[in-house]
């Protein structure tokens, strides 16, 4: 589908169609790029599980029935290969995952559930492989739209799992999406700022990169040493060559819309004009909104919007993911706020009439329902304002840009991982051509030499 985004548009509430506009006072009109299979929707966690893939397809829907899909590039993803995931995750976990399922979990050698942390946050469900790889192919796929100049922002509400480790699931999350994606732009950006606004420290992402100065990660979250995942604390920033480029904005109960976009940009604008990111990725958990089943913020809607809008006025490109979220009604809401914040689009707040499941929006069937009134704010003016010249200080320790190379020798000029499985399919064939060729050479040799003495 050719792309839309060569203007900034409304949207006219009678016909669904997108309007010439300039609500967010911003001329700047990306290439935005939408990237889901619907197929991640089916999968479930369990009827007690806070996390509901469906929430997706409530995305999706609602995301149609607005009518942004008109101007977007459109493209339904495809899984990740096992190579792929293998770039990041351990092979005996990737084979674990490929292999389990609710029927053979009980055959397993003892131990292996404590080695996989599975259990109550983390279990086995049906196609638990197959949905990991729907949703890491997304954020793969998105992440190659960026590298290949098709896309000036690219958006998978389906990733964004961040507490995926290495060598295990964690926090709902089992293969970490945002460290793939990172990981092939790498292969041409010099410097990648991941940035999450989950109520929930990014750990898996943190750790992934906390010895490089090539990704710079920054995380508001709830912290108080016991909430989950229990990291994230303003004193973990990095170590070895990636010392001070981690940072942690950790925060307590009940922040409201004001203090947390104050915060958000007094703490983010010098950290990008600092370390001058060629690419951000921003993960947007809308756990972090009020009202949340497993939240403890007041955030409203256009408040989380904002730190998205404010990321996008600096027209560097952007891979936006999704993450947290146990209110279905209100993630949905959330992610397609923003899809219009990043086309540029201010939506109404009257849902529209035919969107499937409407009554799942009720009382209100409002886009933006009121969600401060739950919490106490327990963050003082103080403490604010403390964290926020802590963080400077931090940026101070970067003393501008760290250098890179970025030549053919250091950093390949082709996306290797962009291959379709035909193109895989011969160049594993060529290759195994190469090396009986090799083979046969050293054989000659071999016996060249066995003659000569």
């Amino acid at each position: 589908m050719p792309s839309a985004s060569s203007s900034t548009f409304s949207y006219d509430i009678k016909t669904k169609n997108a309007q010439p506009m300039f609500e967010f006072g911003s001329a700047y009109c990306p290439r935005v790029s939408y990237h889901f299979n619907p197929k991640v929707s089916n999968y479930h966690y369990g009827v007690k599980h806070p996390m509901k893939p469906f929430r997706l397809m409530l995305t999706d829907h609602l995301v149609s029935s607005y009518g942004l899909h008109k101007i977007m590039d459109l493209y339904e993803t495809r899984s990740a290969t096992k190579d792929e995931l293998l770039d990041f995750h351990s092979d005996d976990y990737v084979s674990f995952l490929q292999k389990v399922t609710p029927e053979n979990l009980s055959k397993m050698p003892r131990g292996t559930l404590e080695k996989y942390n599975i259990g109550d946050d983390c279990p086995i469900f049906q196609n638990l492989y197959d949905y990991s790889a729907l949703y890491a192919g997304a954020s793969l796929d998105a992440s190659r739209k960026l590298i290949n100049n098709q896309s000036d922002i690219a958006i998978n509400w389906s990733g964004g799992l961040h507490h995926a480790k290495k060598t295990n699931p964690s926090g709902f999350c089992y293969v970490n999406d945002i460290v793939l994606a990172i990981l092939n732009l790498l292969r041409y950006h010099p410097r990648v700022l991941y940035i999450d606004i989950d109520l929930h420290h990014g750990d898996g992402v943190q750790e992934a990169f906390y010895t490089t100065d090539r990704v710079f990660t920054i995380s508001f979250h709830k912290y108080n040493g016991e909430f989950f995942p229990g990291t994230g604390n303003y004193d973990e920033i990095g170590c070895a060559q990636g010392k001070h480029f981690a940072m942690n904005v950790p925060l307590e109960d009940g922040i409201d819309d004001d203090s947390y976009i104050n915060l958000f940009k007094s703490i983010i604008d010098p950290l990008i004009t600092s370390y001058k990111p060629t690419v951000i990725i921003q993960q947007c958990g809308a756990d972090s909104l009020g009202h949340d089943r497993l939240g403890c913020f007041n955030l409203n809607i256009k408040a989380h919007g904002e730190c998205v809008k404010f990321i996008r006025s600096f027209g560097i490109p952007m891979l936006v993911v999704g993450g947290g979220g146990y209110t279905p009604r209100n993630v949905s809401r959330l992610w397609t706020y923003e899809t219009g914040v990043l086309n540029n689009v201010l939506l109404p707040a009257e849902l529209p009439e035919d969107i499937p499941f409407r009554d799942s929006f009720g009382p209100d069937h409002s886009l933006y329902p009121v969600l401060d009134d739950l919490y106490e704010n327990k963050n003082s003016k103080r403490y604010l304002e403390d964290l926020r010249i802590r963080c400077l200080e931090h940026i101070r320790y970067l003393q501008g840009a760290p250098s890179v190379r970025m030549d053919a020798e250091v950093i390949p000029v082709n996306d290797i991982s962009g291959l379709t499985e035909e193109e895989e399919d011969i160049i594993q064939e060529l290759n195994q051509e190469d090396e009986n060729w090799r083979l046969e050479q050293i054989e000659k040799e071999n016996s060249k030499l066995s003659e000569l003495m």
